[in-house]
């Protein structure tokens, strides 16, 4: 237990070094994210609430001192379109009352403010940190120059592991505006923003080029014969009308209502972008009746609380560990279930951690995001795990080795059909008489429905056979739900029956109560 004490001290030490230097930037996107929608609604700024605002002063402060080395694309990216519609609204801010930003001189191109260490203009951050760096012409749909004219500035920040589908998304809806591309099917002429003038370039370097840009995002094709023109950019400022102040947002959403509360969820297939990490904390009490003939007799109950931790070596690439703590209760068949948690008098029980080892996850393919491989394998922890003539079964001697494959596959705006097929080999290594490795292949299908974007309901079923000479199986279903309070953090309680052959010989019946927490960071 001493070597199990300090393998935990040192991931403890590890992971909390890990977090440290990712937790300023994180805290910057969650602390955007809240500054947002609080002064921002319908894509207008409530610039006269935010004289000498703390909570603006301290994004900006730390835009100035932020570092960024040894982080992703995306975080990078992420960080600078932040910075850059913050600095915009600090610099509207700081000559407040005004009706246009061109009221003050060098606005985009004199002024300089400190980001990550650097001196820069904010033609500068658009322009040579993020577009000629990183060549995505979507990024004049997210940054936002303080006017009316601009595509709309968003209620929430961007963040890294959602950047490219909010990208897609502030693109497909400013494009399909109509107010940003006029369309004018009596004159067959459509009239474009001054922006797709002024950064030709960025979209192929002619009319017809732009227009094919905007085609790949639009519901309604605009016909390729259409006559272009450009149409006077509105420079006025992007404000709230008077007395707005600080709001109360009911329309919140950070991904594109088109795609509905699918887009604002977790998806637990797929892995966690760099330098983040995540653990869960699933507690399963399995318990299960028999009998001899229609009497109940016994019941045996396992009660097993996983911790698992995974931090994000990168985007595709996961890499932590698991930790298994098991109690079991042989009792009699009219004990409680939840007996199990406590010290049940008359009942045989064994508590302890059973099992410690590594894991991985593993997307594969960026083309399939919500694609993923999971692969732990676990050491048993403890003696006589597999008990004897005094001891309960709490755990198995040997190894175990348990390989997940993992997709989702959004179904519409509000449903989900989530799969996973693994391959398990259990006891691995045993020396105990008469022990063979089990084999299992379980198979599961998950669809979820989601009412809002926190939460989720879903119906599960299972089925696991057991590849040896006697061959065994056991099937479940279930249904279950979770709640994300934040999207750091979510709640699951999930109920399921099973079934087996066993079972069915012995009257029996069976069935699990879990209750999981899941953290990131």
């Amino acid at each position: 237990m001493k070597k199990v004490a300090l393998f935990f001290a040192i991931i403890w030490v590890f992971s909390q070094s890990l977090s440290a230097q990712v937790n300023d930037i994180n805290t910057f996107f969650d602390q955007t994210d809240q500054f947002l929608k609080s002064y921002v609604k319908n894509g207008k700024v409530a610039y006269e609430k935010l004289n000498n605002n703390a909570q603006l002063n301290q994004l900006t402060d730390f835009v100035g001192r932020a570092s960024l080395s040894n982080l992703d694309a995306a975080t990078t990216q992420a960080f600078y379109i932040n910075a850059y519609n913050l600095l915009v609204i600090k610099g509207a801010v700081a000559n407040y009352p005004l009706t246009s930003v061109l009221n003050v001189n060098g606005f985009f191109d004199s002024k300089k403010y400190k980001v990550a260490g650097q001196s820069l203009t904010l033609n500068q951050i658009e322009k040579d940190r993020l577009l000629k760096t990183y060549k995505d012409s979507r990024f004049h749909f997210v940054l936002v120059c303080g006017a009316v004219g601009c595509p709309p500035i968003t209620n929430f920040a961007y963040r890294p592991e959602k950047l490219e589908s909010q990208l897609q998304s502030q693109t497909r809806k400013a494009l399909n505006n109509a107010q940003f591309i006029r369309v004018d099917a009596a004159n067959q002429s459509v009239s474009l923003s001054q922006i797709f003038e002024w950064y030709s370039s960025d979209f192929g370097g002619s009319k017809t080029s732009a227009l094919a840009f905007i085609n790949k995002y639009r519901s309604q094709k605009i016909p390729a014969d259409y006559k272009i023109q450009f149409y006077t950019y509105d420079w006025s400022l992007n404000e709230q009308p008077s007395g707005n102040g600080s709001i109360d947002v009911e329309e919140v959403t950070d991904f594109d209502a088109s795609e509905g509360n699918n887009a604002a969820r977790y998806v637990v297939s797929a892995a966690i972008p760099k330098r983040t990490t995540e653990t869960k904390i699933f507690n399963n009490l399995y318990t299960q009746q028999t009998g001899d003939g229609e009497t109940l007799i016994d019941r045996s109950t396992f009660f097993t609380s996983w911790l698992s931790f995974v931090y994000g070596v990168s985007d595709r690439f996961n890499a932590g560990f698991d930790l298994r703590y098991r109690r079991v209760s042989n009792d009699r068949a009219s004990a409680s279930p939840f007996s199990v948690l406590g010290n049940p008098q008359g009942a045989v029980t064994r508590q302890g951690i059973t099992s410690i080892g590594p894991k991985i996850r593993w997307a594969p393919t960026a083309k399939l995001p919500n694609f993923s491989i999971q692969s732990a394998f676990w050491f048993p922890v403890g003696e006589n795990l597999q008990g004897n003539g005094q001891l309960p079964f709490i755990d198995w001697d040997g190894a175990t080795w348990w390989t997940q494959f993992f997709n989702d596959f959004p179904l519409g705006n509000n449903f989900s059909l989530f799969t996973e097929i693994d391959f398990m080999i259990e006891d691995i290594g045993s020396r105990a008489e008469g022990d063979i490795n089990r084999i299992s292949t379980p198979a599961t299908v998950i669809l979820s429905y989601f009412p809002n974007p926190q939460t989720t309901f879903y119906f599960l079923n299972g089925v696991s056979p057991y590849w040896q000479q006697d061959f065994d199986y056991f099937a479940q279903s279930g249904l279950g739900f979770k709640y994300q309070f934040t999207r750091k953090f979510e709640v699951e309680l999930l109920y399921t029956a099973f079934t087996n052959e066993f079972l069915q010989e012995n009257n029996g019946r069976a069935s699990t109560f879990n209750f999981g927490l899941r953290f990131n960071r």
